[in-house]
């Protein structure tokens, strides 16, 4: 396999986009709620305005490579378990309200087909959902006790509940920022810890009422 590192123009080009990408997550880190422009971007990097676009082709292309750098930096420094067992990830989301806004943002407008972002949300939430239904079937964490996997547990129901609970309460958060997202969050997984341990326990429903005795040889 080579290991040869990109030359030449292309070489160029990806360090001038990763400049930016830098630049920008900077930027929403340090905005609050208000939002960022391009232009505020461009200062940082010393450009013009149409230069920061021509290297992603248009603004919503540059927003979303911007999550998407976000997304990749949590990704490593947050497994799908650590964020299911514990809350640090939205804690440390508190901290930075531009990010968690402009990530709404684009979720939202991803929804559209023609979006720069709809395949990266689409791929991104259906990747999440596998992960966390896979933990949350294999039972509660070390810290929980564990009951071995259950096969009748509707843990892909689960998932989506925590997810979509996950990004709604950072949206209630930048409306009402006295909101405790982590702790929220927190109380919510317990509960679909709970329910879940429940459904392992409950024994098997009785035949209803006039069901027809098939055990009868």
């Amino acid at each position: 396999m080579s290991t040869r590192r990109p030359r030449g123009p292309y070489a160029k080009t990806a360090a001038k986009r990763q400049v930016i990408l830098d630049a920008a997550l900077a930027a929403y880190a340090e905005a609050g709620s208000r939002g960022v422009s391009v232009r505020d971007i461009a200062q940082r990097v010393g450009m013009t305005d149409a230069g920061v676009l021509h290297h992603f082709g248009s603004r919503e292309s540059l927003l979303t490579a911007v999550v998407e750098a976000r997304d990749t930096a949590a990704s490593e420094a947050y497994s799908p378990e650590t964020v299911l067992w514990r809350t640090e990830l939205l804690a440390q989301n508190a901290a930075t309200p531009g990010l968690v806004k402009l990530f709404l943002d684009i979720a939202a407008a991803s929804a559209d087909p023609d979006h720069p972002g709809h395949a990266f949300f689409t791929e991104r939430y259906r990747g999440l959902r596998l992960q966390i239904a896979a933990l949350l079937a294999a039972g509660p964490s070390p810290a929980h006790g564990s009951d071995g996997p259950a096969a009748d547990v509707d843990a892909d129901w689960a998932a989506r509940i925590l997810l979509a609970a996950t990004d709604g309460i950072q949206l209630q958060w930048l409306l009402e920022p006295t909101i405790d997202m982590a702790g929220d969050i927190g109380r919510l997984r317990e509960v679909l810890l709970a329910a879940l341990a429940g459904e392992r326990e409950r024994p098997p429903a009785p035949p209803a009422p006039g069901a027809e005795d098939t055990t009868a040889s």
